[in-house]
């Protein structure tokens, strides 16, 4: 077997509360500027911290404790409140030059409630089995709460995948045994919580995901294993597990029900977003160009009215995309 599996709150743990770059510290300063005490938590990953670069648009999320107290505005309190989160951009002038981001506020409650299996927002999910550092903890009950909540994370996405391998003994499933190498357990991961989105990520996207720290995913693999109570041996240079009885909140038929609500509560979160974000238009042509390879150039009346004409060009590119 190896290294024994790590504790996978320890595990957690370990790696949110690791330094954060200064980049990451300073927006997160002005997040605090913003928002107040209602923050309890502001979570930094995404590709910049994967990359280390402060250069791009940095990606956080804030965890307030109501939605209420973190703003001055009941409007905005009120669309956060019906379909968390509100998406925020925001941009200083720092010695490191200019610095940009983008943030979610999302309630602690409502975070906890995505982490779990039936929960609709995968996002959380897709983020957060990947590498993240906590930037901002009010307190040690905001700690242990975002710990908790960010290893529900982790065991949702790769338990969910788990569930979904070929079993070598499929007429007694769940008891028959899974054989997987951890690269393709995290690609299929990655995919499935993604797949859930009107998001493109290239394959060249995802593998990199993985690629930029196959240790740390083995590691992450192997705790949940622990997590679930499977029973693990090596086999070859694959992982053989036998998984513990399946829970309704594993199936394939349940999930698949849900991916199609999920993918419909991200569309119109989509078009809430662009109440908050700002000068949105610009920002998401240029995220599609990112994992797309394709230039897309709007028209001067686009840029000009998004809100009238900006969206029959992001549905005509998401469309031609396919992307499912």
């Amino acid at each position: 077997m190896g290294a024994p599996a790590p504790d996978l709150e320890e595990f957690v743990r370990a790696e949110l509360l690791q330094p954060a770059p200064t980049a990451a510290a300073q927006l997160t300063d002005e997040i605090l500027r913003r928002h107040g005490r209602a923050v309890a938590a502001v979570l930094f990953y995404g590709s910049c911290l994967r990359r280390k670069t402060s250069e791009g648009v940095l990606d956080f999320y804030v965890l307030v404790d109501t939605y209420r107290d973190a703003y001055p505005s009941r409007l905005l309190a009120w669309a956060n409140a019906a379909l968390p989160p509100n998406v925020f951009y925001l941009e200083i002038d720092s010695e490191l030059g200019p610095l940009r981001c983008k943030y979610a506020v999302v309630s602690m409650r409502d975070f906890e409630r995505s982490a779990k299996p039936g929960g609709l927002r995968s996002g959380i999910w897709a983020r957060f089995c990947q590498p993240a550092l906590a930037v901002h903890l009010r307190d040690p009950e905001a700690r242990e709460a975002v710990v908790a909540a960010v290893a529900e994370s982790t065991v949702t996405a790769v338990a969910r995948t788990l569930y979904e391998l070929p079993s070598e003994s499929e007429s007694t499933r769940p008891n028959g045994s899974v054989r997987f190498t951890t690269a393709t357990l995290w690609l299929q991961v990655l995919r499935g919580t993604y797949s859930a989105e009107l998001r493109p990520e290239a394959p060249g996207t995802i593998q990199s995901i993985y690629e930029a720290d196959p240790e740390r995913y083995d590691r992450a693999a192997r705790a949940v294993l622990a997590k679930i109570g499977a029973e693990v041996r090596d086999a070859g240079g694959e992982i053989e597990a036998i998984l513990p009885a399946d829970s309704k909140a594993w199936t394939r038929r349940g999930w698949s029900r849900m991916r199609l609500l999920a993918k419909l509560v991200y569309f119109v979160q989509l078009l809430k977003s662009a109440a908050t974000f700002g000068d949105w238009l610009p920002y998401v042509l240029w995220k599609l160009e990112r994992h797309t390879g394709k230039k897309i150039v709007p028209s001067e009346r686009q840029r000009r009215y998004p809100f009238l004409f900006g969206w029959p060009l992001l549905l005509k590119v998401l469309w031609q995309r396919d992307l499912r």
